[in-house]
């Protein structure tokens, strides 16, 4: 088995190769060739310290040049600070492969996984894209999205280093009313534990990602954009139930998982909002891990 360094993998894996990994993953899980694990958490306090340990994965099939595999991620929190190992195991041998430092892995696959969505949810036509945050998920959802489309605009809206942020992206810093108003893609990347904006500012045909948090007292978007959202777009339906608290008031039965419109999409008309709530599932670090063990040989 080989241990694969957090250097090797920022060295093979770039968001575009992670973008394309992805979309074959969640089209797996649509048509039922994947299964996934639910994320598990333990926490504690030790010598004034909050612990805690999470872990989650998935089993994929064979896709093309890359075999059938099944990975666990499993990670620390020491007050807030988070170290992140995947572990890949053969599927036709059950035999360990190789353990990956996965920090890497964690800033890219939610990004990721939105630019699946936006790529598969949001209009052809978007021009102007709005980000509420400036951290680590923040300037990586940047990145991706602005790889996958040509936006006129770029709006930042942060509650600090917003200005800083946006100055490196030659954007403009905004309020929050304004960034909701004016954006076609909104994409929220914070830890607020309320909802960032009055939902009946959005504008219709807008795509809005949420995917700042993955618990259930954390909420970035309100009722009265879930409302008026013609279609609500997760991962994978029974995380969301565990975890997203954005969702908490909203019916399960009017949210369809990213797998499904990647197989079969539906109609998307010009003036239908839509929301994709992200939590983060294994399976999105398991394909990675995958296709980076792959560009080394260990698979």
């Amino acid at each position: 088995m080989r241990l694969i360094t957090e250097a090797e993998v920022a060295a093979r894996l770039d968001p575009a190769s992670a973008v394309d990994a992805l979309r074959a993953a969640f089209a797996q899980l649509g048509r039922g060739q994947a299964q996934v694990l639910a994320r598990h958490r333990a926490t504690s306090t030790q010598d004034g310290a909050s612990l805690a340990i999470s872990a989650m994965g998935a089993i994929l099939e064979a896709d093309g040049v890359l075999p059938a595999v099944l990975g666990t991620k499993v990670y620390s929190a020491r007050n807030g600070k988070y170290h992140f190992l995947v572990s890949l195991f053969s599927a036709a041998t059950g035999a360990p492969l190789a353990t990956l430092e996965a920090n890497e892995f964690t800033r890219l696959r939610t990004a990721a996984a939105t630019a699946v969505a936006t790529d598969l949810l949001a209009l052809p036509d978007a021009k102007t894209l709005a980000i509420f945050g400036a951290g680590i998920q923040a300037r990586a959802h940047a990145e991706a999205l602005m790889r996958l489309r040509r936006f006129e605009r770029v709006l930042v809206c942060a509650r600090s280093g917003g200005e800083a942020f946006a100055a490196e992206l030659g954007a403009q810093a905004v309020d929050a009313a304004t960034a909701a108003r004016e954006a076609d893609v909104i994409v929220m990347a914070t830890r607020s534990a309320t909802p960032l904006f009055d939902g009946g500012l959005v504008k219709p045909g807008a795509f809005v990602a949420a995917v700042g948090s993955s618990t259930r007292a954390a909420r970035e978007l309100d009722d009265t954009l879930l409302d008026r959202a013609s279609l609500i777009a997760v991962e994978w339906w029974t995380a969301a139930e565990l975890e997203a608290g954005d969702l908490v008031y909203s019916a399960p039965e009017r949210w369809t998982e990213l797998g499904e419109l990647l197989v079969k999409p539906g109609p998307r008309g010009p003036r239908d909002i839509v929301v994709y709530k992200s939590v983060g599932i294994g399976l999105e670090d398991v394909a990675l891990a995958r296709f980076v063990a792959h560009r080394l040989g260990v698979c």
